[in-house]
């Protein structure tokens, strides 16, 4: 495990509003000096579902350094808890059923990273050739696929329907997880306007050369030719071992 002074992030972001969409919901947070990224997918229509994104993205932009990871983790949650509150309030006002936003949310703290996250914006891992989804989408096609009733019919109807958001219900639930950093690892924060068009095959090939502004250009374009209807973000983000070259020997697993 590298010391925590030795990891040295870098990052690049991209953000399209789409083929056919005029208005961008989708926001992000692209901060690797301190080890803070987020993307944000808004719903609501409109100023609505992007008041939402960028209100997740201001709280998350104003955590202090990280100290240590769960304290790190526990500040994140708080924040977001106090936007679901925000925008609870802000929906019953207009009266409108939802303001509210999936979100993703990645902390890099020492020699490991930590993710949160509510509904179907994902963050994924690659390394060692190997592309690996670290979220699972609270969906409802998410949810037909464990019971089983994955026909394609089905999850089409399905596709765009989440069963969590922050400003979704009083009560917000966020999904956790961590991972130790490996040098050469890359991660991918992204939206579901993303990996509604490209595939994870596709996905892995843009971050196979580890470079993240490359990266985020070609995640983008891939899901433009694959029919870009939606809102697209992606945050490509890569850890380095600044004295080793070779930590993958040392920590293969997660």
């Amino acid at each position: 495990m590298p010391p925590a002074d030795r990891i040295r992030w870098t990052s690049a972001a991209r953000c399209h509003v789409g083929l056919v969409r005029d208005v961008n919901e989708d926001a992000f947070l692209d901060r690797p000096e301190r080890g803070l990224w987020v993307v944000a997918d808004g719903m609501g229509g409109h100023d609505a579902g992007e008041l939402a994104s960028r209100m997740i993205v201001s709280a998350i932009d104003g955590l202090a350094p990280c100290a240590d990871l769960a304290t790190f983790i526990m500040a994140a949650r708080q924040r977001l808890q106090v936007v679901n509150r925000q925008l609870r309030a802000e929906a019953m006002m207009r009266e409108v059923p939802i303001i509210g936003s999936t979100v993703v949310v990645m902390l890099g703290c020492g020699p490991f990273c930590a993710y949160l996250w509510a509904g179907d914006s994902r963050i994924y891992l690659y390394r060692a050739g190997r592309l690996m989804l670290l979220s699972r989408d609270h969906s409802h096609a998410e949810e037909l696929r464990a019971q089983g009733l994955a026909d394609s019919e089905t999850l089409a109807s399905a596709q765009n329907l989440v069963t969590r958001a922050v400003g979704a219900l009083d009560t917000l639930e966020l999904d956790e997880g961590s991972v130790p950093v490996v040098d050469g690892d890359i991660f991918l924060l992204c939206s579901d306007g993303l990996t509604n068009y490209a595939s994870e095959r596709d996905i892995a090939s843009a971050l196979a050369a580890g470079d993240c502004s490359q990266a985020a250009d070609a995640l983008v374009e891939l899901a433009l030719k694959g029919g870009g209807r939606d809102n697209i973000t992606a945050v490509v983000v890569r850890a380095e071992d600044s004295c080793d070259s070779d930590m993958t020997v040392l920590n293969p697993a997660l």
